[in-house]
C-alpha cells in the first residue's frame, strides 16, 4: 500500500472531527471517500496534507511517516492536493499560476509539464495569458488540477473535483484524472456524486461521524443498500 492511515484523530477547537480514521490506498489506483456532509472526508483530506494537524494516529507514504509536518513538506515527499477551494492566485496568468507549480521529476514517478497541462485543458491555453481571477469556476479547477500535477505527486488528494461544473468539464476532468491514474499515480478522491465514484474507483470508503463505517468495491458497494440507506441518502 502507498498511502496508510491508521487511527487517525483530527480536532478543530474543542470539536473532535475524525475518530480513530483507517485506511489505505495502493499505488496507481482511484479511491473515493464517500459521505454526507460533515462526516469528516475533506477533514480526513487536509490531515493528510497537514493543513489539520492530526491530533493522535499515523499516516504513511511509502512507509515514511507524515503526521506532523509541515504541508509544504509533505508536498515535496510526493503528495499532492486539489483542494475544493480551487486556490489559485488571482493577479498572475494562467502561465504563471502553472509555472508557480512546477517541481523537478520525482524518481520512479509520473512527471508532467505544462505542455501536458496545456493538452489536458486546451480551453487553458487559449487563456493562458489571462489573470486566474478573471476565469470561470470550471476554468479554476482545471488550473488548480494542473498545478497540483506539476508538482509530480505520487499521490493526488483531489476533493469535490465536479462540483458545479458543467456535465462536458466533469467529463473531462474525470477523464483526466483516470489517465493520472493510468500513469501510475494514486488518486483519493472525495466525490458527491456518486455515479461518479462508482465509475472511476477501484475502491469505496464510506465515512459517518468521522470513521470509515464501509469499504469495497464497487460491486460490493451495490450490494450493500443498506449503506447506501444509513450513510449517504438524506432522509
Amino acid at each position: 500500500m502507498l498511502l496508510q492511515v491508521e487511527g487517525l484523530h483530527a480536532h478543530y477547537g474543542k470539536s473532535h472531527i475524525l475518530h480513530g480514521v483507517d485506511f489505505a490506498i495502493p499505488e496507481a489506483g482511484i479511491v473515493s471517500l464517500l459521505g454526507r456532509n460533515g462526516s469528516g472526508r475533506s477533514t480526513t483530506l487536509k490531515a493528510i496534507m497537514g493543513l489539520v494537524p492530526p491530533s493522535a494516529g499515523s499516516i504513511r507514504l511509502a512507509g515514511e511517516e507524515l503526521a506532523g509536518r509541515r504541508p509544504y513538506d509533505i508536498a515535496r515527499r510526493g503528495v499532492g492536493y486539489v483542494p475544493e477551494e480551487r486556490l489559485i492566485f488571482p493577479n498572475l496568468t494562467v502561465q504563471e499560476n502553472l509555472e508557480m507549480g512546477v517541481q523537478p521529476a520525482r524518481a520512479g514517478s509520473a512527471h508532467w509539464t505544462v505542455a501536458d497541462m496545456y493538452a489536458y485543458f486546451p480551453r487553458l491555453t487559449e487563456r493562458r495569458d489571462t489573470k486566474a481571477g478573471n476565469l470561470s469556476g470550471g476554468e479554476k479547477q482545471m488550473l488548480t488540477i494542473c498545478r497540483s500535477l506539476l508538482g509530480n505527486p505520487r499521490v493526488l488528494l483531489v476533493d469535490e473535483p465536479t462540483e458545479g461544473l458543467a456535465p462536458k468539464i466533469v467529463e473531462v476532468v474525470m477523464e483526466v484524472l483516470l489517465d493520472v491514474q493510468r500513469r501510475g499515480v494514486a488518486v483519493l478522491l472525495v466525490e458527491q456524486k456518486l455515479t461518479i465514484a462508482l465509475k472511476c474507483s477501484q475502491r469505496l470508503f464510506v465515512m459517518g461521524h468521522g470513521n470509515i463505517v464501509f469499504t469495497g468495491t464497487p460491486d460490493e458497494f451495490r450490494a450493500s443498500p443498506d449503506v447506501r440507506r444509513e450513510w449517504l441518502e438524506v432522509a
